[in-house]
């Protein structure tokens, strides 16, 4: 075992512990995938990240992302908390965006401004599955979640690495009253979504002050049944790119997420003029050291 440098980062987030914090080893090398494992679930955190030198042409870093019991080959949230944590430990990319190897391939990262903050955002990688659900899990997923099958108004495959099932509800305060039942939905990955506004309009703009224009949850199998992950980037990537191609969303917006746990995740979206899609948030580093490991 050896001291290594370490950050735990709020992402999506600009203020500290209102975000999904993420446990990050800026020097992964010589680990095992055994130790990468159990470092993760020892955490006690949704994911963590093992940052290693690059294998492929043009990244300026690798990494690889665990949640527990299981590797991901991409993730939203753990892309954006990495390069924060990277680019504040002195690195420098090549190019003009940053670029990070993962399971995936290549994932572009780009530095943005917000009013009092910076942001990083990614590219979003290209769905492996899309298209609407089978009907026999809409109505799974409507007894799952406890709600009558009418109230998804739509469904789709928002599959970018993690199998995420998207739905659609008619309100923010439909998804915000939700409580699911861990045994009906044991096995999925389920992403919900609603517009803020007014109740029943699905095609959400921003009247609200606080420039929100949908609630998203996330839920997923846990050690202990079902989990629900405060904000998630591939989910939030994978609906704008539903949302967005149907038409049900504006090119640009921004999702809340972690409202039912006490957090106050932002997801800034946008469609750039090629037709990219881009996944935004602050982040802030919480603890900043070292690991044994």
């Amino acid at each position: 075992m050896q001291q290594r440098p370490f950050k735990q980062v709020d992402v999506f987030t600009a203020v500290p512990y209102r975000g999904n914090p993420l446990a990050v080893v800026l020097d992964g090398d010589g680990l095992t995938t055994e130790q990468m494992q159990h470092f993760t679930n020892w955490t006690n955190l949704s994911e963590a990240t093992f940052l290693l030198p690059p294998t492929q042409a043009g990244a300026d870093y690798r990494v690889r992302i665990f949640c527990p019991g299981r590797e991901l080959p991409f993730a939203g949230h753990p892309t954006l908390g990495s390069c924060h944590a990277w680019l504040e430990a002195g690195g420098k990319p090549r190019g003009e965006y940053v670029v990070q190897e993962c399971g995936i391939g290549l994932v572009k990262l780009k530095r943005e401004s917000g009013p009092g903050q910076e942001r990083l955002a990614f590219a979003a990688p290209p769905l492996r599955k899309s298209g609407p659900l089978a009907e026999a899990d809409v109505a799974l997923i409507a007894r799952g979640l406890g709600i009558a099958r009418a109230d998804i108004v739509d469904h789709a495959w928002c599959d970018n690495g993690p199998n995420w099932r998207g739905v659609l509800l008619k309100s923010a305060e439909q998804v915000l009253a939700l409580r699911p039942d861990a045994a009906t939905l044991a096995g999925l990955d389920v992403g919900v979504v609603g517009p803020r506004g007014k109740v029943g309009v699905v095609g959400a703009r921003d009247d609200h002050d606080d420039g929100i224009a949908f609630e998203v949850r996330a839920f997923f199998p846990g050690n202990n049944g079902m989990a629900e992950d405060p904000v998630t980037g591939s989910l939030n990537a994978a609906l704008a790119q539903w949302l967005i191609g149907a038409g049900i969303a504006p090119p640009q917006y921004v999702a809340s997420q972690g409202t039912a746990l006490g957090r106050a995740g932002r997801v800034h979206v946008q469609r750039d003029a090629a037709g990219e899609i881009w996944i935004g948030g602050a982040s802030v580093t919480c603890v900043d050291g070292s690991v044994r490991l």
